[in-house]
């Protein structure tokens, strides 16, 4: 209103719209991240079973790039048909940077590595290199933005880890056999995500995830034509495959790479790169219950062992989170015992009781 209080400066419906659910709930922020969180997980997780399939019939570097021009085209589309122009274009030093940051570390060196590394590994040692990721996060993010995990952080990303170790088992025989450089390619598509995920949150990108993601795959896919071509793979692979292998690019083109990355990328923006990572723990436990409800393999209980040590290992990360949530949960209970409706005014202090 004016200052007489008599007329609207901004109509009502507007000022409506312009008031968001977070803002009327904060709880509901805490809620999307942890949704965010697990969904990513889930798409990223089912990813290798349809990358399996599509490795029998294409070479690693054009199936990434496939995977990734798929991608950019699905984004760009729904980004051009759904947002306004100015929204989606590069505009700012760090919406450039964070396109260029995205597409080399994220998605090209990141893929590159991973998917030349496991032609020459076992998937048991890749899953468990590649896992590596949120511990070498935080050293990056240490070096670059100053940020610093707790003893009982760190103690937290080592539990975690241990859990992922134990869900896949790997035997000296499964480590010795092997290639040397298959797992130092696949530690360096973990540490390119390391990095990538923190240069990303320096930059400070003004652009939207999905727009951000759109550009990324896009720089991506073009990097990694360039490297296939560079390694020799014939782009007359694609003529000729079967019906798995398309039906294995469209899952990891849409569900898989396009909507997981912009999880991810938003998620970064969100809750920093550090958690974010964390999400590389989760995946090996999804792959292993996708292989079980799709091909009947079994879930042990050394296997759900391996998942009570990485929610250990989360719940010591996330330990201040869970326990304010906790506390929140026990005063609105008691509130609700009360005989004034307004209740009592929440104490400032977690669980000070």
């Amino acid at each position: 209103y004016d200052r007489n209080g008599i007329e609207p400066v901004v109509p009502l419906s507007t000022a409506i719209q312009i008031r968001t659910y977070i803002d009327q709930y904060p709880s509901l922020s805490r809620y999307r991240n942890a949704a965010l969180f697990v969904l990513a997980a889930v798409l990223f997780g089912c990813s290798f079973v349809a990358i399996e399939t599509g490795l029998r019939e294409l070479p690693p570097l054009l199936f990434a790039s496939l995977r990734f021009d798929i991608a950019a085209v699905v984004l760009g589309a729904y980004v051009v048909a759904t947002q306004p122009r100015l929204t989606w274009l590069p505009r700012t030093r760090g919406d450039l940077l964070g396109v260029g940051v995205a597409g080399v570390f994220l998605i090209a060196l990141n893929n590159a590595l991973l998917f030349v590394g496991q032609g020459s590994t076992t998937p048991a040692m890749a899953s468990m290199m590649y896992g590596l990721n949120p511990v070498l996060a935080p050293i990056v993010a240490w070096w670059l933005l100053g940020d610093r995990l707790s003893g009982a952080g760190v103690l937290g990303i080592g539990v975690a880890l241990t859990g992922v170790i134990v869900i896949l088992q790997p035997s000296p025989a499964t480590l010795t056999s092997a290639g040397t450089v298959g797992q130092g390619l696949v530690l360096g598509a973990a540490a390119a995500v390391a990095i990538g995920s923190v240069l990303l949150k320096r930059v400070q990108p003004k652009m939207g995830s999905l727009p951000l993601t759109a550009w990324a795959a896009a720089v991506g896919a073009v990097a990694l034509h360039g490297a296939s071509a560079l390694a020799g793979e014939p782009p007359t692979a694609v003529v000729g495959v079967g019906l798995p292998t398309v039906a294995s690019l469209l899952v990891v083109g849409v569900p898989s790479t396009a909507v997981a990355y912009a999880i991810r990328f938003d998620l970064i923006d969100r809750i920093g790169p550090v958690r974010t990572n964390l999400v590389a723990y989760v995946v090996p436990i999804v792959a292993a219950v996708f292989g079980w409800l799709l091909f009947g393999t079994g879930v042990s209980l050394v296997t759900i062992a391996g998942f009570a040590v990485v929610v250990a290992g989360f719940a010591l990360i996330e330990r201040g989170a869970l326990r304010r949530e906790v506390c929140r949960i026990r005063r609105r209970g008691r509130r609700r015992q009360e005989t004034d409706p307004a209740g009592a005014a929440e104490s400032p202090f977690p669980c000070d009781d």
